[in-house]
């Protein structure tokens, strides 16, 4: 797996993450951090195929994506794409590690942190507002799907019905298994 790196007229297609680092060192406007090397050697090793753009200041980014592309000329004329059309032999559906810890059936003790929307009356104007709310709890479940019903059900019978709830698969929402019952 190759990666493509670029930064408004400076690219670069390497072979490993030690050139991709190398190649963004030598650019001036580029910070190069811990956290920033660290991060695009967790890409380059995830399973994420998708391009990555890491900010700079506002508005500026450089971009890496991940290629089969042997040289610039293969990627520039999108030789190497990525088939996403399984073959017959492999007949699997890829489900996201995400959807897969969600729906895993564990019964016992969960603490569920969920960020939503809540609907608030300002006691000054007399009008509603949207206020970020961080809401934890432990309950009670099978999976973390469970825990997440659970939380969302037992919010809904206390906070005004036009509070926005996010979804289960989202960023928004975190589960931890924390044992058994008893």
């Amino acid at each position: 797996m190759n990666l493509y790196l670029r930064y408004f007229d400076k690219e670069a297609l390497v072979t490993n993450v030690n050139d991709a680092i190398a190649f963004l060192s030598t650019i001036e406007e580029i910070t190069m951090t811990r956290d920033l090397e660290e991060d695009i050697r967790e890409y380059a090793a995830s399973d994420v195929y998708y391009p990555k753009r890491y900010k700079i200041r506002p508005r500026v980014y450089f971009i890496i994506i991940k290629t089969e592309a042997a040289t610039m000329m293969d990627f520039k004329q999108k030789k190497a794409l990525r088939n996403n059309v399984s073959t017959n032999d492999e007949q699997r559906t890829i489900v996201s590690p995400v959807i897969a810890h969600l729906n895993e059936e564990r019964a016992g003790w969960y603490e569920g942190t969920l960020d939503f929307k809540r609907v608030v009356l300002v006691p000054v104007t007399g009008k509603h507002e949207y206020r970020d709310t961080h809401f934890v709890a432990n309950c009670k479940a099978l999976s973390g799907i469970d825990c997440y019903n659970r939380i969302v059900e037992h919010l809904r019978t206390r906070v005004d019905p036009r509070s926005q709830f996010p979804s289960a698969k989202g960023k928004n929402f975190k589960f931890k298994y924390l044992g058994m019952w008893k």
